[in-house]
């Protein structure tokens, strides 16, 4: 098996204040931050996408290493912005209209982010217009739509048609504790994704972007 970088195991671990300590130490080495990001970060909540989906560890433990994730992004983000840099996706996420749910949103956010996806989250109970006009305004690569309650996902099947009909080229995944494979299919959602791990997953395969190993995954 092969040896993980110390600032990847940082993150796995859930130890913000190395993962700090480290990211600053991989610049003082001379590493440039983009690329701190796409092979010491990603690969770290890659394999913390697998162990959730494998149910080894739960949301807990995810969200300890999302902010151990967001530790390092924070001292490396202010650089990648200086040098005009950008993040090679882009994704826009919400919860849909009258559901005030987000914890299923904010883990799908921060594993995107963890997925080297610059992510605008729109909140909560975001109604099918406000989903068309963030596509049209920023023409992300993803559109990402969560919903709890099956009272709300008839607005998650408006939001999606509202999407599609700005002609923007988005990829839409759609996800959230009611909501099925057979769902997505039948609103002609671009993807499901049955929990965060999944969803970083997801958005690799729909974006055609690399994963840890280098291996396309679409």
């Amino acid at each position: 098996m092969t040896e993980l970088h110390p600032l990847t195991q940082a993150v796995i671990d859930g130890d913000k204040a190395r993962a700090g300590e480290l990211t600053r130490q991989c610049l003082d080495d001379g590493e440039d931050a983009a690329s701190i990001i796409e092979q010491r970060l990603v690969p770290g909540m890659a394999v913390i996408g697998e162990r959730f989906q494998a149910d080894e560890i739960f949301v807990p433990e995810m969200l300890i290493a999302a902010n151990a994730m967001k530790t390092s992004l924070a001292i490396l983000e202010p650089l990648i912005a200086a040098s005009g840099r950008k993040a090679p996706y882009t994704a826009v996420i919400g919860t849909v209209h009258g559901d005030l749910h987000d914890i299923g949103k904010n883990l799908v956010g921060m594993m995107w982010r963890g997925a080297n996806i610059e992510v605008i989250d729109l909140g909560v109970n975001v109604s099918p217009e406000a989903f068309a006009e963030a596509a049209r305004t920023h023409q992300p690569d993803l559109v990402g739509m969560s919903a709890l309650l099956t009272t709300t996902m008839p607005h998650m099947r408006q939001a999606v048609a509202a999407v599609k009909a700005t002609g923007v080229a988005t990829k839409i995944v759609i996800g959230g504790a009611p909501v099925t494979r057979e769902f997505a299919d039948e609103v002609e959602a671009d993807g499901f994704a049955a929990d965060a791990g999944a969803a970083a997953d997801v958005a690799r395969q729909l974006v055609g972007a690399t994963t840890a190993k280098g291996e396309m995954t679409a």
